[in-house]
């Protein structure tokens, strides 16, 4: 089963290498990594969306929460929370097919970035089965290249990681 992990850690050189190594240590694999600083610039928080069943998982919290830089992890599977992936997408543009492409992209609420004789580039937002769409859909009028980040997520409501 997919899990979606939140950690607040020290924004510290080392920190991502230690913790993919546990990953990688111990066999699990790590579907998608996202990292940024937070308001507080001493504090990075990483998203990290993993497959496994409930004992794998438990496990993996556990020695997380073992690393010293480690401040906070939470499996925000089970929370109520939001999930997001940025996707830019290349397509192959002809005269005849730029304004279906383009109908197509204001369909799916993507923003077109560059636009010119031979392609355009959109930008899209959703959560996995939208950018899956996103793909699905546009895959037909020749996709050139098709970037994904990692996914982010946050909790609905007032509660905070970390509070």
């Amino acid at each position: 089963m997919k899990h979606t992990v939140a950690l607040l850690v020290e924004n510290e050189f080392g920190v991502l290498a230690r913790i993919s190594g546990l990953f990688s240590g111990r066999g699990y694999n790590i579907q998608s990594l996202t990292v940024a600083e937070t308001l507080d610039p001493k504090i990075s928080r990483m998203t990290i969306v993993t497959n496994g069943d409930d004992r794998v998982i438990e496990q993996i919290m556990k020695q997380l929460n073992k690393l010293i830089n480690v401040i906070k992890v939470q499996d925000m599977t089970a929370e109520n929370h939001l999930e997001r992936i940025l996707a830019l997408v290349k397509v192959r543009v002809h005269e005849k097919n730029k304004k279906e492409i383009r109908k197509e992209i204001e369909k799916m609420k993507g923003k077109v970035l560059e636009d010119d004789d031979q392609c355009l580039v959109a930008e899209f937002t959703g959560d996995e089965k939208q950018i899956a769409e996103v793909h699905r859909n546009l895959k037909p009028f020749g996709i050139m290249e098709f970037e994904q980040t990692g996914t982010i997520a946050i909790e609905k409501g007032k509660k905070v990681i970390g509070a």
